[in-house]
C-alpha cells in the first residue's frame, strides 16, 4: 500500500527548508525530497533584508544567522573611472523588524543552519539523493509522487495531500501544473566571482555599483573574509576567459589595489544569465510553486532568495490551517493572489535599477554623472533607496481592504519592541493577533483567545502606536505571517472576525 503524508516538499534549498520548518512548527508532517546528496557547496544568494531575516528568526535561527551574516551599510554608485556619483548610507543597527535592513551571508552556511534546525522537528523527514520523477494528481484526490534513489536505483512512491514545488528554475512540479514562465524582457550575462582573503581591502562596507554600459560591475563584502564581484560579460566573452588569475585580476584590481594575487583565494568563478520571469500559474489544485519555480528576479536589489522565503511564509500557515480544518479550503486561493503581484512588483523594481545602472551607452554615462549626484541630495529619494519595506499585498480573502482608501491591510506589521523588552513575534508566536491602540476589555481578550488568537495593546508613545496612528487605524488583525488582514476602529468587531486558527504546537519560541 502506498504511504500517505500531508505534504511533500520537492527541493531542499532555503525555500523548501523554510516551508518544511514552518509547517513542522504547526505539527504538519512533511516529506522533503531532494535530488542532491548534500548542500550545494558554492555560494549563490548573498543578501537577505530585514523582512526575511524576521522569517529566519521565526524558525528559531535569530542568533545563528546573526553569527554568519554581515550587515551591509548601503549603496555606492560609481562611474567607469571609479569616481563616486552618490552614496546612500544606512547603519548596521536594527530596523522596524528588529534586524539590520540589509544582510550579507554565504548561502551554504545558511543552508547548513536550516538543515541542522530541521532536525529539531520529528514531523519532517528529509531524503537526499532522491530524484522525483513524476508528480501526478487525478481529480480531487491526493497527489502521487514517484521518486528514485540515485544511489541504489530503488523506486518509491508516496501520496500527498499537497505538494510544494521548491525545485528551482527547471521545476518538475511546474511542468506538472502546466504553468508557463513568462519572459519579462530582461536578460544579461554576468561573470560572478567569489573570493576569500585574510587581507583587508579597506573598502567602504556597502555595495559598490559601477554604472557603466561597457562594463557594469558590482562589489560587496559578504563576510569577515569573503567578497563577491559581478561583472557584466561583453559579447563573445565567457567565464572561461577569466579562470586564469592573470586575466581576472585586472577586473578586481580597482578594489584589491596592491594586495598580492597570492593572497586572493578564488572560491568560485561562474557565468550567470540574469533573467526576469514569472510563472502564469502558481497552483493547480493540490500543487503549489514556490521560489525560483515561480519567479526569477535580476539581482540588482538582492531580492531573489527573499522572494522564495516570503512564498514559504505566506503559504505554510494557510496550508496548516486547511489541513487541521481551522481554515477553509478556499484560503489557499489567496496564495497566488497575494504573492504573484508582489513578486512581479519586485522584479519590476530590479529591472528598473538594472536598466538605470547598465544601459544607455556613452550618453547614459554622461547623464548619470550629471543627474545622479543631484538626485542623491533629495531626502525623499534617499529614503526610498534605503527603505527595505516592500509593497503591500493585494486584496484577497485574507487581506480585506477597501479599493479606494489607503489602509494598513496587506502591509507587514512591524516586529516592534514591547514594554517587557520582547518583540512582537516572540509574543504572537505564529498565531493571529489583534493589535490595538486602546486597551482591550476582558470580553475582547476572551473572544480573541477563544478563536486561537490574542490581543496586544500598543500604548501611546510606542512604535506600534505610532504605526497605527500613521495608518489611521485604531486596531488591526495581524496574521501568523505578520501581515495585516484588516484594519479598523471597532475593536469588538475586529476580535469577532478573527479566524478560528488551529493551535500552535511548537515547543520553543523565537
Amino acid at each position: 500500500m502506498t504511504p500517505r503524508v500531508p505534504v511533500v516538499v520537492v527541493g531542499a534549498g532555503p525555500t523548501g527548508m523554510t516551508a518544511a520548518t514552518l509547517l513542522a512548527q504547526h505539527g504538519v508532517e512533511c516529506l522533503v525530497l531532494d535530488r542532491w546528496e548534500s548542500i550545494y557547496p558554492q555560494p549563490r544568494a548573498v543578501h537577505l533584508d530585514d523582512e526575511t531575516y524576521r522569517i529566519l528568526a521565526r524558525l528559531g535561527l535569530r542568533e545563528e544567522f546573526a553569527a554568519i551574516s554581515w550587515p551591509c551599510h548601503g549603496l555606492r554608485l560609481i562611474d567607469p573611472s571609479m569616481r563616486v556619483l552618490a552614496e546612500f548610507q544606512r547603519g548596521a543597527e536594527a530596523g522596524r523588524h528588529g534586524y539590520p535592513e540589509a544582510n550579507m551571508f554565504d548561502q551554504p552556511e545558511l543552508e547548513r543552519l536550516l538543515r541542522t534546525n530541521l532536525k529539531r522537528h520529528a514531523t519532517v523527514t528529509l531524503r537526499c539523493n532522491t530524484e522525483v520523477t513524476t508528480v501526478a494528481q487525478d481529480g480531487p484526490g491526493p497527489v502521487r509522487v514517484d521518486f528514485t534513489d540515485r544511489d541504489s536505483g530503488t523506486r518509491g512512491s508516496v501520496l500527498a495531500d499537497y505538494v510544494l514545488g521548491c525545485d528551482g528554475a527547471n521545476s518538475l512540479v511546474r511542468d506538472a501544473i502546466g504553468a508557463t514562465m513568462h519572459d519579462l524582457r530582461f536578460e544579461q550575462r554576468w561573470l560572478v566571482v567569489d573570493v576569500a582573503t585574510e587581507a583587508d581591502l579597506r573598502e567602504w562596507e556597502g555595495v559598490h555599483q559601477v554604472c557603466d554600459p561597457n562594463r557594469a560591475a558590482t562589489y560587496m563584502r559578504v563576510g569577515r573574509h569573503r567578497y563577491r564581484w559581478e561583472f557584466r560579460l561583453r559579447q563573445g566573452e565567457t567565464a572561461d576567459d577569466y579562470r586564469d588569475i592573470g586575466h581576472l585580476h585586472p577586473l578586481l584590481a580597482p578594489w584589491t589595489g596592491d594586495i598580492p594575487v597570492e593572497a586572493l583565494e578564488i572560491v568560485r568563478i561562474a557565468e550567470y544569465t540574469f533573467r526576469a520571469r514569472l510563472a502564469d500559474r502558481w497552483r493547480d489544485r493540490r500543487l503549489f510553486l514556490l521560489g525560483d519555480a515561480a519567479h526569477l528576479t535580476p539581482p540588482f536589489i538582492g531580492q531573489g532568495l527573499c522572494a522564495g522565503l516570503r512564498d514559504a511564509a505566506n503559504l505554510a500557515w494557510k496550508l496548516a490551517g486547511v489541513l487541521d480544518g481551522s481554515l477553509p479550503q478556499h484560503a489557499l486561493d489567496s496564495y497566488q493572489a497575494e504573492r504573484k503581484p508582489h513578486a512581479h512588483a519586485m522584479i519590476g523594481l530590479a529591472k528598473l535599477i538594472g536598466t538605470a545602472m547598465t544601459r544607455g551607452g556613452k550618453p547614459g554615462n554622461v547623464l548619470r554623472r550629471l543627474v545622479v549626484p543631484l538626485l542623491a541630495r533629495m531626502p525623499r529619494l534617499r529614503r526610498i533607496v534605503l527603505d527595505s519595506e516592500t509593497p503591500a499585498l493585494h486584496r484577497s480573502g485574507l487581506v480585506v481592504r477597501p479599493r479606494l482608501r489607503r489602509t494598513l491591510a496587506g502591509r507587514l506589521c512591524p516586529n516592534a519592541a514591547l514594554d517587557d523588552g520582547r518583540r512582537l513575534d516572540e509574543i504572537v508566536a505564529g498565531r493571529f493577533a489583534v493589535i490595538t491602540a486602546s486597551p482591550a476589555s476582558p470580553a475582547q481578550h476572551a473572544e480573541a483567545e477563544r478563536r486561537g488568537g490574542l490581543c496586544i495593546a500598543a500604548p501611546a508613545g510606542t512604535d506600534l502606536h505610532h504605526w497605527l496612528r500613521r495608518g489611521h487605524a485604531q486596531a488591526v488583525v495581524v496574521r501568523p505571517d505578520g501581515t495585516v488582514l484588516r484594519a479598523g476602529r471597532d475593536l469588538t468587531e475586529l476580535c469577532a472576525t478573527l479566524p478560528r486558527f488551529g493551535a500552535f504546537v511548537r515547543g520553543d519560541r523565537p
